[in-house]
């Protein structure tokens, strides 16, 4: 029960969709444009790195708040698995995001709230993540192709620290939090699908965060 309360937490949290309203905020619903998605890399690319950052930032606050205000409530209660309860909680955030029910379940692809959760688990997965998707980006200017190995490290990243006894919990929680990272990350693939499908064709979007040299 507790982990459905997690859930649902992580969701409400999910639902404040910062490109949406930032987008409605300059008069334009931000899925009408570009990709289609309600997320950071098509903000960036339609309205600019200012709306670019700033739907980063607050898709990764707002899973990261999630997080807090799961471990405030609950840390007194379930202190031997807290880990365990802020992967849910992000997973709701994840998935409030992706499908928001006031937005008919469209909404953006989940990578800046999974930034916010890499870094309320543990700020060396914030930190290997970030190097992934800012190498991999700088060399080939894929976003979606960052975006995808962030999640490959993250699995076999979280579970070498669970095994080294990171998160101090015992095997049955610690195969459960391994569990629901895989999901995230099939959900990961399952929301790129169509960038996937791009990249083997070589007709994948580039992004560049700098003017290109001529």
């Amino acid at each position: 029960m507790i982990r459905i309360v997690c859930l649902a937490i992580g969701y409400v949290f999910g639902l404040f969709q910062t490109g949406y309203l930032f987008g409605r905020a300059h008069g334009i619903d931000i899925r009408d444009y570009g990709s289609g998605n309600a997320g950071t890399t098509n903000m960036l690319r339609t309205l600019g790195k200012k709306a670019g950052i700033i739907t980063f930032f607050g898709d990764a606050l707002k899973c990261l708040f999630a997080v807090l205000l799961v471990r405030f409530l609950l840390a007194s209660r379930y202190p031997d698995i807290l880990p365990l309860l802020s992967i849910y909680t992000a997973a709701g955030t994840i998935l409030g995001h992706n499908f928001p029910f006031y937005l008919h379940f469209h909404g953006g692809k989940g990578i800046a709230a999974t930034g916010g959760m890499l870094f309320s688990l543990h700020i060396g997965l914030a930190a290997i993540a970030l190097f992934t998707f800012s190498l991999t980006v700088a060399l080939t200017h894929y976003v979606s192709l960052g975006s995808l190995l962030i999640y490959v490290c993250f699995l076999p990243e979280l579970i070498a620290m669970g095994q080294c006894g990171v998160f101090g919990m015992d095997q049955r929680h610690l195969n459960e939090m391994y569990l629901v990272a895989f999901a995230l990350l099939v959900l990961a693939f399952w929301m790129h699908r169509g960038n996937i499908q791009r990249l083997r064709q070589g007709t994948e979007r580039k992004t560049y965060l700098s003017r290109r040299k001529s």
